[in-house]
């Protein structure tokens, strides 16, 4: 596989080595700049070919202070070329990237340009590479509890983490010790490669450099070692660190987007190109990666392996099925880039996780290639909804779900990473307390975000009901959110909660907050203390899965069998020793518990369900029992 090592290092003969893979290209030149005065090269050192390989090195000597590089790289002009000798081009693989003060996103969309001193410069390293980190803890699939959350927004507002570092690495060390005490035994992060600050925006799903730390989550001035202080933070409370990782397409946008990189150093082979040219955009973001190719894959593997030398104990795959297509950006059941991954997932011993659709695919279960990878599984989300907000015919697919989804995993439901909110969409409070978008605040006019949320507001749209029904809709929100926990985690396979999930984050009804950094995406910790029975109740409900829930799933109903029907709205299904019963119905319900007890009601939904008589309990409209073993 090709792997260029740009900007590495020698301490023998102080200097580094500096490479560039193109196929197309007719010259390529580094230029080093120092940060006093980017829009000067202080050196300007030309690179030689040795196949598609171009190096150069460059003596510590002839550079002095200077620390900063980028690339120029001209070829084939006329036609479909891209090639922009104008343009400063960041290294693929630069482990550190500096924004100069007049950094121009606007500027990089014209062509013919010249970006020195306007685009992102990568850092010359001025030391060896650390040794890679030791493994983190690995859970067990019952043990397993997966929390997402954006390094910026879980700690932006959080009164446990010192001020200095909010927002940071270092913030996320000290919000570790909180995830832990909820029982979350894994910590799965929005990316944070780094990306182009200009670009507008939060989530981090458009990426410049996968080998570089987004500048803004560092708050020292040492980036690895940072990070790597985060993770160990993590493993010091048994919680395995996953990453959101996005390698099927760049900010580099579509033919009108910004030159950065990979598009003026060798276009074809890194992008999937139309016949004519223009960008294929399976991604929805303007173009998609060639993964097939081998220097894409290139760049993609050295970056999960410096990743993985960081600490990370997993990877989750931002729309993986684009990793998985073939040469032409055509699905296919087999995928060597995703056997490649697999290989290497075995050998590092790290989680793999794949959000398995893009725009035009849907590989949720075995029809994506990488069939022993995990994956996000959107159909239990859909069909939790359905069921919490008792639709009609909604019994079958909830039933399949709470058993792990068989019908797309058989019988690994490990596999199966279940959730009923994700960074995508409503937060569970929103869930429960909006029927519609609200997305004006991210200037697209209310376009963007999906319209079919599957979503009740127990009968008022938004906050602020109306004083004579308001402590009726807030008891009901509050019985559906704990409803939803009880499905979410007690179901069969690997459950994941949002972070604030667990206090009843608000968005206030935005399902596509991308953009907005501020208090409208960053924990509200103040809702901490007004919904402490929330958190309370998911702390209760993992700790059940932990020690009484390890074991198969078994369905019933208000009898021994359970009923799919059409107008059915209720299930209980045993998993290990406990013995769970929802009923999503608008009527009270009276129902015959299967499994001999003697039981004991570990965790109610609802304050008026009754008490045991017998083998009997009647559970109150829209509410959730959790036995245990008495």
């Amino acid at each position: 596989m090709i792997r260029g090592m740009a900007a590495v290092w020698n301490a023998s003969t102080r200097s580094w080595t500096l490479s560039v893979w193109s196929s197309r290209a007719a010259t390529v030149t580094a230029i080093i700049a120092d940060r006093e005065n980017p829009f000067d090269a202080v050196s300007i050192v030309s690179l030689r070919p040795d196949g598609d390989l171009w190096t150069a090195q460059v003596l510590a000597a002839d550079v002095g202070d200077a620390d900063l590089y980028g690339f120029r790289v001209d070829g084939p002009q006329g036609g479909t070329s891209r090639f922009d000798p104008a343009k400063l081009l960041l290294d693929p693989e630069a482990a550190e990237v500096w924004f100069p003060p007049g950094h121009d996103r606007d500027l990089a969309r014209v062509r013919g340009a010249d970006t020195l001193g306007r685009s992102p410069f990568g850092v010359l390293p001025m030391s060896l590479l650390r040794p890679p980190m030791p493994r983190g803890p690995r859970h067990s699939d019952n043990d397993l509890v997966i929390c997402e959350l954006h390094v910026r927004g879980a700690t932006m507002r959080a009164p446990h983490v010192p001020l200095g570092v909010r927002g940071t690495f270092a913030g996320l060390a000290a919000h570790a010790p909180y995830l832990a005490d909820i029982g979350f035994t894994a910590v799965e992060l929005l990316p944070v490669h780094q990306y182009d600050p200009d670009e507008g925006n939060y989530w981090g799903y458009m990426p410049l450099a996968w080998n570089a730390l987004h500048h803004r989550y560092v708050s020292g001035d040492d980036p690895d070692a940072e990070f790597r202080s985060m993770v160990h933070a993590f493993h010091d409370v048994g919680m395995e660190v996953i990453l959101d990782v996005v390698y099927n397409h760049t900010t580099e946008e579509d033919d009108e987007g910004p030159t950065f990189n990979l598009r003026s150093i060798d276009d074809e082979a890194y992008y999937v190109l139309h016949p004519d040219g223009s960008y294929r955009d399976d991604a929805g973001c303007g173009n998609v990666l060639r993964a097939a190719h081998p220097a894409a894959a290139a760049l993609v593997m050295g970056s999960l392996q410096r990743l993985a030398d960081l600490g990370v104990d997993g990877f989750r795959f931002d729309l993986a099925s684009l990793l998985g297509r073939d040469i032409d950006g055509q699905t296919q059941r087999d995928s060597e880039m995703i056997d490649t991954i697999t290989a290497f997932a075995a050998e590092r011993d790290v989680r793999l996780i794949a959000e398995p659709w893009d725009l035009t695919a849907y590989q949720v279960g075995d029809s994506f290639p990488g069939r022993t990878w995990a994956q996000w599984n959107g159909k239990f989300r859909d069909d939790a909804r359905s069921f919490l907000r008792a639709e009609n015919g909604a019994m079958p697919g909830f039933a399949a779900r709470v058993l792990g989804s068989p019908d797309l995993y058989g019988t690994d439901a490990a596999r199966s990473v279940n959730f009923v909110t994700a960074h995508d969409g409503f937060t569970l409070y929103d869930l429960v307390s909006y029927e519609r978008k609200h997305n004006m605040v991210n200037g697209q006019g209310g376009w963007d975000g999906t319209d079919d949320n599957r979503s009740w507001n127990c009968g008022w749209e938004g906050d602020d009901p109306p004083a004579a029904d308001a402590d009726a809709i807030r008891a009901l929100r509050l019985q559906q959110m704990k409803n939803a926990i009880v499905m979410l985690v007690l179901s069969a396979g690997t459950p994941m909660l949002v972070g604030g999930d667990e206090f009843a984050q608000t968005q206030h009804g935005n399902n596509n907050p991308y953009n907005q950094d501020n208090e409208i995406t960053w924990l509200d910790w103040q809702r901490q203390g007004a919904y402490d029975e929330l958190t309370e109740w998911v702390r209760t409900i993992i700790a059940l899965r932990r020690e009484h829930g390890d074991g198969s799933v078994a369905l019933h109903g208000v009898g021994a069998l359970a009923d799919l029907g059409y107008s059915s709205h209720s299930l209980a299904w045993r998993r290990g020793s406990l013995y769970v019963i929802a009923n999503a119905w608008w009527e009270p319900l009276r129902f015959e518990v299967q499994s001999r007890g003697p039981w004991t009601i570990a965790a109610s939904s609802c304050a008026a369900t009754s008490t045991l008589d017998g083998p009997y309990i009647t559970l109150a409209p829209r509410s959730t029992v959790v036995l245990g073993p008495g």
